[in-house]
């Protein structure tokens, strides 16, 4: 690997009909104070473009405006997040690629911290951190809190305190160009960053949490698109550990473990109110954490509720994905899984 000031960064952003949020995210590239990156986005099928082009003769196309940064952009036939970043891999000239959601924004020293830190901590593979921009709104605000507090995830999404060995996530992760060769690019399933992370760290190479490198993430905009994320989350927990065997943790039980007290202590109350104690106390700690946190009370109540979404969500889809794939043998070969996850986008 080239030393850390001479690395030309390489930011991969798949993108399906997000314009407006495709438009945020190049704003703050354009506002780096390291320039020493290329941006490549790969338009995956979108109804609704990003960006305005024109067209080489080899096919590629050139993006009108956003001249201040050195911006590749494609577009390509639907087959999904994980293709489009191969696709974008393979068009990529950087020595180190880094993969963030089109629904981020990047601080201005975004670039700069990162390569300090990996002057600093050299890795092969690195994570960083997301938090709340201030122009979000409230329930935004309540569900990255929601998503990033320990008590609702044990720290696992870069937390100072965690309750599981770091693993890198695509909303805001990276890699060099050492680790591509040998190990390839993202297969097309759910929690692809998961299974990435994984097949890094088993190749051998060092992974590292940068919290000082981090994103902030827009996430969903209401409680009914997240409990759909978060239950699909759950869902693929089972198929991580299908893939990986031994895999599955303690904490990635807490979500299922939590959904079936929480109802358990709820038809109880009916016969003895005292037993829902356990899950006030609980409810008034999460409350108290996102006021300290966010130091709003509207938030910190709209918490209770991104939390109640969020672990209730996954914990159903791990609970549904158990019973039927691990209990009852009833799931698919894993591979024939992964293959049936190509060609679809999961715009969720």
């Amino acid at each position: 690997m080239k030393a850390p000031d001479q690395i030309l960064f390489s930011i991969i952003v798949p993108v399906y009909n997000r314009p407006d949020e495709v438009a945020d995210l190049l704003e703050s590239l354009e506002a780096q104070t390291d320039k020493g990156f290329e941006t490549v986005i790969v338009e995956d099928g979108s109804t609704v473009p990003c960006l305005r082009a024109g067209e080489n003769p080899d096919g590629s196309l050139i993006p009108e405006g956003h001249d201040a940064l050195r911006l590749k952009y494609f577009r390509k036939d639907n087959e999904g997040r994980s293709i489009a970043r191969n696709y974008g891999l393979d068009r990529a000239d950087g020595d180190f690629f880094i993969f963030v959601d089109s629904d981020c924004i990047l601080p201005p020293y975004y670039i700069e911290s990162l390569r300090r830190s990996l002057k600093e901590n050299p890795v092969d593979c690195f994570g960083g951190p997301d938090a709340a921009h201030d122009s979000f709104s409230r329930t935004q605000k309540a569900i990255s809190y929601s998503m990033t507090a320990f008590l609702t995830t044990g720290g696992i999404r870069g937390g100072k305190v965690s309750m599981e060995k770091f693993t890198p996530r695509t909303f805001n992760m990276g890699f060099s160009r050492e680790v591509y060769d040998r190990v390839g690019g993202f297969r097309e399933m759910f929690s692809e960053d998961i299974d990435m992370s994984t097949r890094i760290r088993l190749a051998g190479f060092s992974i590292s949490l940068y919290p000082d490198v981090y994103v902030y993430h827009k996430r969903r905009v209401d409680l009914k698109k997240f409990w759909k994320q978060v239950h699909v989350f759950g869902m693929s927990r089972i198929t991580l550990e299908l893939l990986y065997p031994g895999s599955m943790k303690l904490v990635h039980w807490l979500p299922a473990v939590f959904t079936v007290g929480a109802v358990a202590l709820i038809i109880g109350s009916f016969f003895c109110k005292w037993l829902l104690i356990p899950l006030l106390v609980y409810v008034v700690a999460l409350w108290a954490g996102a006021l300290v946190a966010t130091k709003d009370l509207d938030i910190a109540c709209r918490a209770i509720a991104a939390a109640m979404v969020q672990l209730t969500g996954y914990g159903t889809g791990f609970l549904k994905a158990w019973f039927s794939k691990i209990l009852l043998g009833k799931g698919r070969d894993i591979n024939e899984e992964i293959e049936i996850r190509k060609g679809k986008n999961e715009n969720l």
